[in-house]
């Protein structure tokens, strides 16, 4: 018995470590979903054909999000592990790496909105309208999805450099920036939704003008933050750079690799006692990327892009399956993700926090713990999202009323909401298992595990239960949900093997 605690059960000193890396960031998501929250009740105040153009087009841009965050998270995988060494040219090549797939993605993806916007949002005006009015419901989206272009590139922008500031460690900064980013998009949609203080009512366009500058906020913060902390650094005679490059310096990061192993901190001490932020000096200078680095990179991040884009097309296709049973069907869901939104912030932060301590762990060197703490991270995941749940069920039958909505759509809504309150801690345990395999660089097989199980057994699977069943959208739901059990079994196989523990950086330069 006290193996299986040791096993699944870590210290107090364990969790305050991993409490220290996930609440800043559960923080910053609580926050962000929150004001998200309130964001899409203001909305729904001004009808439900606008609060369903609105969700329409946020189910596009879920896919421009996750892919941004597919394909960072990839590099990520390598930054992270380099911080873990204390090598900061490593970091900033990675840095760099983020940028240029940024600004790639951000494109192809203004093109595409652009030239096929309004075909897509078409896609779910397919069903019986009940409720809605089809016309009104495109007029909103459209409306909506002009200002959101604005507000692609500082989001990209601001998830590079988040992003890696985590990966570093600096959970803090970014959960500062996400909170002022939030109160600023809450005042500026209370005053352009409704045309306070003298503004005039752009109603769905007002709340995506506030979307739009609480990203440029964000963005701006980060940004400024982290080039002036390295600057500062670099005048305080923080760690100077490699000049030999990567393969330099992971020679001397091995050296502290093996102090940690002895039991020393090595090459993270001289990271912290240095400058932490030194990779953002001279970030643009040059914009050097190794290639060899970018070799051994690619083969690791472009399965993460690809899975993080076909898991999310895969939400937007569920979405688009289940809107084929009408449009009241569509407003539901959206009431019930943005409730869902705010809860699930406990497995989202605790996947982040597994991401982020099993690479760091990796990249030292610490191969004798990392299974241990990946075990007692996972079942911490579980636990906190039963509480979620209980939480979550409790509130399904009051949220729905705040809308301006039918009473179909209410009760709806209610259901959806009962339904993922039930599965949260099946939701925990995927999540953590994701980004256990993900640490070690085990991007084909995460592919293979997410994505793959959503377009081969959920979409086929909601395709024939909406087409050829009859049956009520939430006997539906629970049906789909249902499956996922499967995917926890392969979860839970995939993850005990072991065969994700591998420090990638030893392998670059």
């Amino acid at each position: 018995m006290s193996f299986q605690k040791s096993r699944y059960i870590g210290s107090r000193g364990f969790y305050s470590h991993v409490l220290a890396v996930a609440v800043p960031i559960a923080i910053q998501n609580g926050i962000t979903n929150f004001v998200g929250m309130l964001d899409n009740i203001m909305v729904g105040q001004v009808g439900t054909d606008q609060m369903s153009g609105v969700s329409i087009v946020n189910q596009l841009l879920f896919v421009y999000n996750l892919m941004i965050f597919g394909g960072l998270a990839g590099i990520g995988i390598f930054t992270a592990q380099f911080s873990g060494k204390g090598d900061e040219k490593g970091v900033r090549y990675t840095m760099r790496l983020k940028l240029v797939l940024a600004l790639v993605l951000t494109a192809a993806s203004a093109v595409l909105f652009a030239l096929q916007g309004e075909n897509l949002v078409r896609l779910w005006l397919t069903g019986d309208s009940g409720s809605v009015d089809a016309g009104a419901t495109m007029a909103a989206a459209r409306q909506y999805l002009l200002v959101m272009y604005a507000g692609l590139l500082p989001f990209a922008l601001s998830q590079v450099y988040s992003g890696t500031l985590r990966e570093c460690g600096e959970t803090v900064v970014p959960m500062k920036a996400g909170i002022a980013a939030v109160f600023v998009n809450l005042i500026g949609n209370y005053i352009l939704i409704y045309g306070k203080f003298g503004a005039p009512a752009f109603g769905v366009a007002g709340a995506a003008a506030a979307t739009v500058l609480s990203r440029f906020v964000e963005a701006a913060i980060v940004i400024v933050w982290t080039h002036r902390h390295a600057r500062a650094g670099a005048r305080s005679g923080g760690r100077p750079e490699y000049e030999e490059g990567v393969a330099g310096g992971l020679k001397e990061s091995a050296a502290g690799g093996e102090n940690r192993a002895s039991g020393e901190t090595g090459g993270t001490q001289d990271a912290s006692a240095g400058n932490r932020f030194a990779y953002a000096d001279g970030l643009y200078r040059g914009f050097h990327i190794p290639a060899d680095l970018v070799r051994r990179i690619l083969p690791k991040a472009f399965p993460l892009l690809m899975n993080e884009t076909m898991w999310s097309l895969g939400m937007t296709v569920l979405s688009q399956q289940y809107s084929t049973l009408g449009l009241d069907v569509v407003a539901a869901f959206n009431i019930s993700n943005t409730i869902s939104n705010v809860f699930n912030i406990a497995f989202i932060a605790m996947g982040d926090a597994i991401s982020i301590i099993l690479g760091q762990e990796l990249g030292a060197g610490k191969m004798d713990t990392v299974q241990d703490d990946a075990a007692r991270m996972r079942v911490f995941s579980v636990f906190l999202c039963v509480i979620s749940g209980v939480l979550l069920f409790a509130v399904s039958g009051v949220f729905p009323r705040i809308y301006n909505t039918t009473a179909q759509v209410r009760a709806i809504a209610a259901g959806l909401i009962r339904i993922s309150a039930v599965f949260m801690p099946v939701y925990a345990y995927e999540n953590a298992s994701y980004f256990t395999l993900r640490s070690g660089g085990k991007t084909f097989v995460t592919f293979l595990f997410d994505s793959c199980f959503v377009w081969a057994a959920s979409i086929p699977a909601a395709y024939l239960f909406t087409h050829f069943t009859g049956w009520p959208i939430l006997t539906v739901f629970l049906a789909v949900q249902c499956i996922d059990f499967i995917k926890c079994f392969i979860g839970f196989a995939m993850v005990r093997r072991g065969n994700w523990v591998h420090d990638l950086t030893q392998y670059a330069g």
